[in-house]
């Protein structure tokens, strides 16, 4: 759960979200941590090395729910990711797509990645990143690049949509 459970999706809200996750430091050194809402106690925030991660959105709870049901939450949860994307579209230019399978597979087989990667798996944010970057962050800082995906950890789990800002280039992991 994150600390979005519970609140309607708003693009508005998502659009701001991201403004300020980019205009936000990033950690240049340091372990990646976890912070959760201090109130609801659920997940609000991942920084490490080079990245900050949050959710933007969280479906209700599936636990029980099936089709034609669990297909309409699952439309509704790409729909909303496609609606932020094609805002970010319209602000930037076409995103690329960076594939999760590779950590997916390193993840399962215990094999070391890069610490957003890593952290990425460790909240089930499985999904394939649409990505925009490099983005200018003015003000002396370096460039950034911007992930939106949405993700779900397994049938009874919500939908998550989350967002991530680099200031390293976000490229899909390599077999190997």
């Amino acid at each position: 759960m994150t600390a979005r459970a519970g609140e309607p999706f708003a693009l508005d809200r998502a659009l701001r979200d991201v403004d300020g996750l980019l205009a936000a430091d990033i950690p240049a050194r340091g372990p990646t941590t976890s912070e959760d809402d201090p109130v609801r106690g659920e997940w609000s925030v991942t920084r490490g090395e080079g990245f900050v991660l949050v959710p933007l959105w969280e479906s209700a709870s599936l636990v029980g729910v099936y089709a034609p049901e669990w297909n309409k939450a699952e439309e509704t949860a790409h729909g909303h990711l496609a609606a932020l994307a094609g805002a970010l579209d319209r602000r930037w230019g076409a995103h690329r797509p960076v594939g999760m399978r590779v950590p997916l597979f390193r993840r399962i087989a215990g094999e070391p990645m890069p610490p957003f990667f890593e952290a990425l798996c460790a909240r089930d944010l499985l999904g394939d990143l649409a990505v925009w970057g490099p983005l200018p962050a003015g003000s002396g800082r370096r460039d950034r690049w911007l992930a939106v995906s949405v993700n779900q950890s397994d049938g009874d789990a919500p939908f998550v949509l989350a967002a991530a800002v680099t200031d390293h280039p976000l490229v899909e992991l390599e077999d190997g």
